[in-house]
């Protein structure tokens, strides 16, 4: 562990990435589904887009002309590999919308040993994983067409996620993100109560559910999943893009606007749950906005409460909404940052112990191999302590992680 000179404390991360090896689901699936699931095929791409937040590949023949990568296939999906998903160790102008193979990625996007020397480079302690191939709460499994084969690639994902990539060769220092079966939320129930009993602490689910064809938070649909995570103190992780409809603002709007304005769908899920009465329904539950950054909270808290105390008449809430907004951010609402300095200057207003850290490795956002270089420059102003708190302190007790800072599936 790389702790040289600095009194920076070890970051504990809370939104990194893996990419799945290769063999994640064809070790796992039984025999009859190998064929159906998910598996890699090395292909030309024949075009690729990213225009108004969509993502739009296609792939080509054996033979056609075109730069080659490795492909995700499984059921009509042919995803493949790209730059983006792992674009640590290149220079920023270098990093393009192009396919790639996993020989072409750093090994730490894939390989644990890797990645854990990654993170003793970049300062960083333990890291909570989302996914790649499933996207970000696992929607890939929720619109493939065969729901049978998609909970066992659920099911196959998470006991990959526990026993090997968090597994004994991780030491603790890799947290666990385990998927549920959004389409069915008895069943994401099941899953959220079969991971928690192996020290799982987290699962991730959709930003906006609606924009994936499912019902919304104000319905009583998610009731059994939210049952389960109140009870089991498990949290549910939101990720920037979870919707599978990232902000954008034309159909032809370059890339360049929709990274600049990616925390919208977090501001817009996050009053969506103020306004829910989930927080009140359920009141051990928490929620965390990966990659959504905090510099925006304060404004929506002081709307938020001005609409809940002169519109709640007829704004609809006042039946199941009995506190002010603030107040049920405070205690149930973490958002998470990599590289804020307007939020870091207004903490006072969004609450210390309502923020988390990140590094967002591998992605091009990522503050790789400088995490602790941007924390220093931005916490620079703060107290020990205060930086503490944000940089572990925080996510040691949101997580369940044990005082050093590490998972510990016993606990």
């Amino acid at each position: 562990m790389d702790t040289h000179a600095s009194t920076f404390p070890l970051i504990i991360s809370v939104d990194d990435h893996t990419v799945e090896p290769a063999t994640v689901w064809q070790d796992r699936l039984p025999e009859k589904y190998r064929g159906a699931g998910p598996r890699i095929v090395r292909a030309p791409v024949k075009e690729m887009t990213f225009l108004g937040g969509r993502f739009k590949p296609v792939m080509g023949a054996p033979g056609d002309d075109g730069p080659v990568g490795d492909w995700w296939v499984y059921e009509d999906l042919r995803r493949p590999l790209t730059r983006l998903d792992t674009a640590v160790g290149y220079d920023r102008d270098e990093i393009r919308l192009e396919v790639i193979t996993y020989e072409q990625m750093r090994p730490g996007s894939y390989d644990v040993p890797a990645r854990l020397a990654d993170m003793d480079v970049n300062h960083v302690q333990s890291a909570l994983c989302f996914p790649t191939f499933p996207r970000f709460c696992g929607q890939t499994f929720t619109e493939a067409k065969d729901h049978e084969l998609g909970l066992l690639c659920v099911r196959a994902y998470n006991d990959w996620m526990v026993e090997e990539w968090c597994g004994p060769e991780a030491h603790g220092r890799l947290i666990p993100l385990t998927l549920i079966p959004l389409w069915d939320p008895e069943l994401a129930a099941e899953e959220v109560r079969r991971n928690a009993a192996r020290g799982v602490r987290a699962v991730a689910f959709s930003e906006i559910p609606p924009y994936l064809g499912l019902p919304s938070i104000h319905t009583d649909d998610w009731d059994p999943f939210l049952a389960a995570c109140d009870e089991t103190g498990t949290v549910v992780a939101m990720h920037i893009g979870s919707s599978s409809r990232m902000p954008s603002t034309s159909a032809d709007a370059p890339p360049a606007v929709g990274s600049t304005i990616t925390f919208a769908n977090c501001c817009f899920s996050m009053v969506d749950w103020l306004m829910s009465g989930k927080f009140e329904q359920f009141p051990n539950l928490k929620v965390m906005y990966a990659e959504g950054q905090i510099g925006w909270i304060p404004y929506i808290l002081e709307r938020a409460d001005v609409v809940w105390e002169e519109n709640r008449g007829w704004g609809g809430v006042a039946d199941k909404v009995h506190r002010p907004p603030s107040e049920l951010f405070a205690e149930h609402v973490y958002g998470c940052f990599f590289d804020d300095a307007f939020g870091l200057r207004n903490l006072d207003a969004i609450g210390l112990n309502n923020v988390l850290y990140e590094t967002d490795y591998p992605h091009s956002d990522s503050t790789w191999p400088k995490s602790r270089e941007v924390g220093e420059a931005q916490m620079g102003h703060l107290e020990p302590e205060v930086v503490e708190r944000i940089v572990r302190r925080n996510a040691i007790e949101l997580l369940g992680l044990s005082d050093d800072g590490l998972w510990d599936g016993t606990r």
